[in-house]
């Protein structure tokens, strides 16, 4: 068996904070189905990223599997591997 990977929009959803910063950012998780210890799956946290990327990203995760659970940082390895751009993560100004 092994694991297939997805995202999990969970916001911005404060219309305040997107009023401030714009409503180009996404955020949320990655849900791991499949072979992982939990018969719920398992949860990554993903960190804001601009949409476009998001969007990028959630559409390459959606063909990505592995044999076993693997963190964010090889599922990001993998994807910049695969020739994607760096994604632009969200930072405080």
């Amino acid at each position: 068996m092994t694991c297939r990977y997805s995202t999990n929009w969970m916001g911005p959803i404060s219309l305040l904070w997107t009023r401030k910063n714009g409503e180009h950012w996404a955020t949320g998780r990655i849900d791991i189905r499949g072979n992982t210890e939990s018969a719920y799956g398992d949860e990554i946290s993903l960190p804001m990223m601009l949409a476009e990327d998001w969007n990028r990203f959630s559409e390459w995760l959606n063909s990505y599997s592995t044999q076993k659970p693997v963190a964010l940082d090889t599922i990001l390895k993998d994807y910049y591997n695969d020739g994607y751009k760096e994604i632009t993560w969200w930072r405080d100004k």
